[in-house]
This record gives structure tokens, sequence and C-alpha cells, in this order.
């Protein structure tokens, strides 16, 4: 179950960049690029998660596991957010400003001692690294966190209440799908003491990345034209 669920969210979040990355290419637009980015991470550590959960853990797997899936891809997510949200100006200095925690992650991810990790159940963060790692990953992926949530939630209960917007209902559920996978994918540690800790991880991976990607599938069906209004280009860009 563990490695078919790893395989599942491996090959969603890899369908979900190629998509990302086909709409960066024809569109040059700067969320798509960051969406892209955090969707191949994603796709990495989901395959790191396979292999280790298939054939065993080694120090290097996990070194990518945690990097990829813990520390980074929820931040470029985020910063996909921002592209879309916040003023050109700001959008470029957070940018700046991920690169370089990216850079930094990297460096201590493949330096950091850790605890040699054997067999195929998922290693625990805290049993493995010290405190800087656990550190990036959890003011990374918190921040990021909300910040996809806020965007997600906003707009949705602003597409909820202006009726005057094309096919609203279904942009307001779009957005609030991409809500609800954002809180499964950090669920899985009230999954743990329900199911056990393999299963919470793989299961609040699975399913919280195919509901994203649902919420992108359903915002993209017809869409309003371009300049119909403004307003509208927070859904059509996570769509399109």
């Amino acid at each position: 179950m563990v490695v078919a669920l790893a395989f599942v969210a491996t090959v969603v979040s890899t369908l979900f960049a190629e998509s990302m990355l086909v709409h960066y290419t024809q569109k040059r637009r700067p969320q798509d690029r960051a969406w892209a980015i955090s969707l191949a991470m994603f796709a990495l550590a989901s395959a790191a998660l396979s292999v280790g959960t298939s054939t065993g853990w080694d120090n290097g797997t996990f070194r990518v596991f945690y990097l990829f899936g813990a520390i980074l891809n929820v931040p470029w997510l985020a910063m996909g957010t921002i592209f879309l949200l916040a003023s050109p100006t700001i959008a470029r200095r957070c940018h700046w400003g991920l690169v370089l925690f990216s850079g930094f992650a990297a460096g201590v991810m493949f330096s950091a001692p850790m605890v040699t990790v054997r067999g195929d159940a998922i290693p625990v963060g805290h049993d493995v690294f010290d405190a800087l790692p656990r550190i990036l990953a959890a003011v990374g992926s918190g921040v990021a966190a909300l910040v996809i949530l806020g965007g997600a939630v906003t707009s949705a209960i602003r597409y909820g209440k202006d009726r005057s917007v094309p096919a609203h209902g279904r942009l307001a559920a779009a957005n609030g799908l991409i809500a609800l996978g954002t809180l499964v994918l950090s669920s899985g540690g009230l999954l743990q003491g329900v199911v056990g800790h393999d299963e919470a991880f793989t299961i609040s991976l699975a399913v919280g990345i195919s509901i994203i990607y649902g919420g992108f599938v359903l915002a993209s069906g017809r869409r309003p034209k371009l300049g119909d209004d403004g307003a509208d280009q927070t859904v059509r860009s996570h769509a399109e």
C-alpha cells in the first residue's frame, strides 16, 4: 500500500509538473515556472519515497526525499501564489529570497550529519537529523502552506461572492479544492496516530496532490476571455 501510494503521488506530480512546464514555455508566466519547479521537486521526493519504501532506504535517498519533500517543494508552490497575487516588485524580492533559501537548504542537506538509515520504513526527521535541517523544514513548509492556503481561500471567497464573474461557482470550487489539498498535504502528522506513520505520509501525499491537481483541472474548464475581468486572472492563472 505504501509503495503504491508513493507511486501514485509520483505519477500525478510528474504529469502536473509537465503540464505547468508546457504552459510556461507557451506563455512565459513566472507563476507557471514556480509551480513547475515545485511539482518537479514533489515528483523527485515521491520517487525517492517509492525507492526507499520498496528497496530500502539509504542516506542519499533520504537526503533527496527530505530536501525536496520536506523543505523546498511547498515554498516553491507558494512562490507561484506570490507571483500571482503580489506586486511584481514584492514577487521578485521573494523569488530571489527563495533562491537563496533553496541554495542554503541544499548545502545544509548535503553536508548535515545524519544517523545512518536502513530498512523500508520511512525514517523520521527528528530521529535522523540535528536541529538545522528540521528548522528549515518547519519554517519553509509552515510559512509556505499559510501563503498557499490564504491565497486559495481568499480567491474562493472572492469568486463565491462575485456573481458577475462568469462560471464563478466553478472557480470558487476550484480554489476551494486547492486549499483543501494543501490541508491534506499537511495532515500527515494527524493521520499518523490513526493509520500508522508510513501510511499517514503516503496517504497525505497521494491524496493531497491529487486534490490540488483536481482543483487545477476543474479551473481549466471553460474560462472567461482574457481581459473580461481583471479579478478572474487569479484562478485562470492557476488553471492555465
